[in-house]
């Protein structure tokens, strides 16, 4: 049976039968009522309440947009026409992207406000929160929920608090409250607060008067703390990073963000050196669509230890001025010779002697490009390991054209002017000019390339030795003839079919010899020697010497390639044979008949199996002059071993081996040991322990490095990684040293 319509003002009640449901579309006026089995309030406003609401609407400062209905089931309802509706017993309220569930709640028409108690549980955006009391203006978004335990989808955070405040649809104020991402009741690490500002339009979280909980113990008192609720960037206080070292003792730094904008920001991170006083740094990144680059710069003023002013600087810089018109720099410099021994983990690395200082301009055209550059260096001297100075070229100018296919011809010329300067040696310009003209016959089963060319020098000297003209030039034509042959079969290897390839190769050169004694050496040296050198056709680097050649170099080369293309195996050997002595030197070293034999294989034996073997073997004595090894187990994620052995007669034995391997559930170890045979000492030792838990990773490594020939530093960092919050650390980010050390290193906070 039908009841008669709502009268205004009046209130209308509804019999408590747990059959009756109620569905309201709101906002609407209540109009008519349905029988016991289902009440229902659906029919539309009456044009006074319309315009009511409408003309409410209007005269607000900013237009609002249509809003969706909002929809109600309840057990129970009753309320007053044009005011407002009260629900009881499961009532479930739904607008848009909102959801609200409680015991009892009450509709307001004018105010458009939802409010209820009882068992509340309110969903926005897939954030839920469940508490006491609930309420919520619906067209601007804004209320309250007391005493809520909240879940974040965005970041899968959670908590509770005593209040929390809603601004609008983004922003949210948690009263004396928790944040953490970890799950459950009791989790391993939480932010508690007094206030907590959460923005996810800015995605941010800025928490107030704050205490760090790890296992209920505090680890972190701070006045504020800023954090990101995705991966996002954002301007703030980084945690604080301390540590020690054998050099600096130790150190307390305190890095600050700065999020200047999507493409450009900004780390200030001033440190307190105990042994040294306070250092301050600054890196600053940019990157446009037409230009990128980095500069860093730190400094220490009065160092406790040499009473002196220390820097460096380091910056790099890309720009295209036109769309064929490229600049770039590339500039570093350092106060002091051990600066880089004294502050390792600064942005000037340990191993690095030579601070280079380059400026490009180059010009990139349609067969042709052409460059401008200034270099120098500065050089950090070891006093018991000196190494000579580079010459500066200021400034050098180069022109490379090249066309290919012309009637069959492939044809180049290399133009280049250079001013070298140096403090101590000879000084002058040089200009060179290098052509080639080169004929190549390729076909599916074979090839062969002839080649001729010239290369042409001239020497101005302003300081010429004794033995040197002041004015010299050389000329030097080269003929070269490069050949090779491609044999396939079809072959089984690992129980698996491959197509086996089987490459010969002859590389025929024929050079003059001309006396280059009286030239000045600029930046000439013996090439090393590999297996991409014995193809070319100079046996020096640079253009201050061109050897004098009559030699064919022979190569074997085979391939096990799978169905797609790809090589699963490669063995190489080769060696090149001299027909005459070469009488070109830069040492005056006698040249042998044949040179020494090469031997490699590069092979990926299994999904999970590689390595890697180059072997020079001298034929004047049958002993090896250079050899490497290196193999590397990869079974899954987070399971890797490498195993390496480098040797040079004479100058270097290093064994090499390093790892990341699971110890126990959730514990992992890794390290790396690089040891010196020949002197007997630790180059490079590191050596830590990870732990991941389901919200959390904690990892400590302990490094030793060496610093110069004859020092070396230690230090250890200790880092917990909060997952959405922050790293917090003791001695720097083992995690740059890790995947720096160990290779196929993976984090154990990666999925």
């Amino acid at each position: 049976m039908r009841s008669k319509p709502l009268l205004s003002h009046s209130p209308l009640w509804f019999p408590t039968v747990p059959a009756i449901i109620a569905s309201v579309l709101l906002p609407a006026a209540l109009a008519h009522a349905q029988s016991q089995e289902q009440a229902k309030l659906a029919t539309p406003a009456p044009a006074t309440f319309a315009e009511d609401i409408a003309q409410r609407r209007s005269s607000a400062a900013n237009p609002v947009k249509p809003e969706p209905p909002l929809e109600v089931t309840a057990l129970k309802v009753w309320g007053r026409t044009d005011r407002f509706v009260h629900f009881e017993k499961e009532v479930e309220m739904t607008r848009g992207n909102m959801r609200l569930t409680a015991d009892k709640a009450t509709y307001r028409f004018l105010e458009d406000e939802a409010e209820a108690e009882g068992q509340v549980s309110l969903t926005r955006n897939g954030d839920c929160y469940d508490g006491d009391r609930v309420r919520v203006q619906l067209e601007r978004s804004t209320g309250f929920v007391e005493n809520p335990v909240y879940r974040l989808v965005r970041n899968h955070a959670q908590g509770q608090a005593k209040r929390i405040d809603f601004l609008d649809e983004e922003r949210s104020v948690v009263h004396q409250g928790t944040y953490s991402t970890c799950q459950g009741v009791s989790p391993d690490w939480y932010l508690k607060t007094e206030t907590l500002q959460l923005d996810t339009g800015l995605d941010t979280g800025t928490a107030s008067r704050s205490v760090l909980y790890f296992k209920d113990t505090p680890i972190l008192v701070a006045p504020s703390i800023t954090f990101p609720l995705s991966s996002a960037r954002h301007s703030g206080f980084l945690p604080p990073v301390t540590g020690a070292t054998s050099k600096g003792g130790v150190e307390f730094g305190l890095p600050y963000y700065w999020n200047i904008a999507p493409n450009r920001d900004v780390t200030l991170y001033p440190k307190i050196i105990s042994r040294r006083g306070l250092q301050l740094g600054a890196e600053a990144r940019y990157l446009g669509e037409q230009y990128r680059g980095e500069s860093t710069l730190e400094g220490i003023v009065g160092d406790r230890q040499t009473s002196t002013n220390r820097y460096a600087l380091t910056s790099l810089h890309e720009q295209y001025l036109m769309p064929d018109l490229k600049l770039s720099w590339n500039l570093n410099m350092a106060s002091d010779d051990n600066y880089p021994t004294d502050f390792s983990n600064s942005i000037t690395k340990t191993s690095v002697r030579l601070l280079p200082r380059d400026l490009q301009l180059s010009y990139g055209g349609s067969f042709w490009s052409a460059s401008f550059q200034a270099s120098g260096y500065q050089v950090l001297q070891d006093v018991n390991a000196p190494i000579t100075r580079p010459y500066d070229r200021l400034p050098q100018l180069q022109l490379h054209a090249e066309q290919l296919d012309v009637a069959g011809f492939d044809m180049s010329v290399d133009t280049m002017l250079t001013r070298f300067w140096h403090p101590d040696l000879v000084r002058g310009d040089r200009a060179v000019v290098a052509a080639n003209l080169s004929l190549p016959f390729v076909r599916s089963g074979y090839f062969i390339k002839p080649a001729v060319s010239v290369h042409a020098t001239n020497y101005h000297l302003v300081n010429p030795s004794e033995k040197q003209d002041a004015d010299a030039h050389r000329i030097v034509p080269i003929f070269s003839l490069d050949s090779g042959l491609v044999f396939e079969r079809d072959t089984r290897l690992f129980g698996r079919d491959f197509t086996q390839t089987l490459e010969p190769r002859l590389y025929y050169v024929n050079i003059p010899y001309r006396d280059q004694s009286r030239l000045p050496n600029f930046d000439s040296a013996p090439a090393d020697f590999n297996f991409a050198q014995i193809f070319t056709e100079n046996r020096f680097v640079g253009q201050d010497r061109i050897g004098d050649a009559n030699q064919v170099t022979t190569a074997l080369v085979s391939r096990y390639l799978e169905s797609d293309g790809s090589e699963r195996l490669k063995l190489a050997v080769g060696q090149r044979f001299y027909f005459n002595h070469q009488r070109v030197t830069l040492d005056n070293t006698p040249s042998p008949s044949r040179s020494d034999l090469l031997l490699a294989a590069t092979g990926r034996w299994s999904s999970t199996l590689s390595g890697d073997l180059a072997f020079q073997l001298s034929q004047s004595n049958r002993r090896a002059i250079q050899t490497s090894y290196s193999v590397q187990w990869q079974p899954e994620a987070k399971k890797v071993l490498n195993l390496g052995y480098r040797f040079q007669r004479d100058s270097l034995e290093q064994v090499d081996i390093s790892g990341q391997w699971p110890l126990a559930d959730r514990l992992y170890g890794v390290g790396r040991l690089n040891y010196s045979l020949m002197d007997k000492r630790i180059v490079d030792g590191i050596a830590g322990l990870e732990y991941k838990a389901d919200c959390w990773s904690l990892r400590f490594v302990a490094q030793r490095f060496a610093t110069s020939s004859t020092t070396s530093n230690t230090g250890f960092a200790l880092q917990l990684e909060l997952t959405g919050l922050a790293r917090l650390g003791v001695g720097g980010n083992p995690l740059e040293s890790l995947k720096r050390n160990i290779a196929g290193y993976q984090s154990v906070s990666e999925r």
